[in-house]
């Protein structure tokens, strides 16, 4: 199982530099070595919205900052146990900044 594993770090490393470096020229090719071992569901998903995935390696924008935020703010709403209304959430919120 070993080999099987040096595979899988190998591409999931190969498409942390595609995106890190921010180009697409190699995806293909990723896409069919990829395909074939353990991270080949993950592949599949990246080949389902190809487009997608292509358009976020070389777009210099990216939804991070907002996915914090939600991420934030869902933290805030978990810990209240659904205790609050509106004007609560947005008294934590405001004052957890």
């Amino acid at each position: 199982n070993v080999p099987e594993l040096v595979v899988a770090r190998t591409a999931i490393g190969d498409f942390q530099s595609m995106i890190r470096s921010k180009t697409t020229r190699k995806l293909d090719e990723w896409l069919d070595a990829a395909k074939n071992s353990l991270v080949g569901s993950f592949a599949g998903g990246v080949e389902k919205d190809l487009n997608a995935v292509r358009n976020a390696i070389i777009s210099p924008w990216s939804n991070g900052q907002t996915e914090g935020q939600i991420t934030r703010l869902k933290l805030i709403k978990r810990q209240m146990y659904g205790r609050a209304k509106l004007d609560l959430l947005q008294a934590r919120l405001i004052g957890a900044s």
